[in-house]
């Protein structure tokens, strides 16, 4: 699976992958940014942290939150993006659309960009792929972290995940030294 630049921490062939299975109008997702952020700090440039979409049917914006996030990534702010619509899952909830337009334009990127790929539909193929091998693997909620072939489910509770996934990366990573 090909990123683009904006998704990666850094690109090395020898870091361990951890796919983050995430909605961005899901508040646990928006909870275990705190864990996302620890894994980063910890292992660095070692963990590779890819932002896998999951949206959900009964989050009315989340498909098109997805779509923008990818966007972002375009344009060179994939994390810090999401990081941004995250915060404001219960206001994306409220006012849908505009909010993910609005945050772009707080981060600098390109708004009217944003505006342009929400209608024309350019990342629904990259959405609907991670969506497609979320199912297949058995991704039923979210967040979900899969590390090593690994499927740890966040959706019900975070409690003891992080934990988990640093118990593995350091596993993996010390098989590689």
């Amino acid at each position: 699976m090909l990123l683009p630049a904006g998704w990666e921490t850094v690109r090395m062939t020898d870091s361990v992958i951890l796919d983050v299975w995430c909605e961005l109008q899901c508040p646990d997702c928006h909870s275990a940014l705190d864990d996302v952020r620890a894994l980063r700090a910890r292992y660095g440039d070692r963990l590779d942290i890819r932002l896998r979409h999951f949206p959900l049917e009964k989050h009315k914006h989340s498909f098109a939150a997805a779509q923008a996030a990818e966007e972002a990534a375009e344009q060179g702010q994939g994390w810090p993006y999401v990081e941004a619509v995250l915060a404001r899952t219960a206001e994306l909830g409220k006012a849908g659309e505009s909010v993910l337009v609005e945050v772009a334009r707080e981060l600098g990127l390109d708004a009217e960009e944003f505006d342009t790929a929400l209608i024309d539909g350019r990342h629904i193929l990259i959405v609907d792929a991670d969506q497609a091998e979320g199912k297949a693997i058995g991704v039923t909620g979210t967040p979900t972290y899969v590390i090593d072939g690994q499927r740890l489910d966040g959706g019900k509770s975070q409690e003891g995940l992080r934990e988990r996934i640093e118990e593995i990366a350091d596993r993996l990573l010390a098989a590689e030294a």
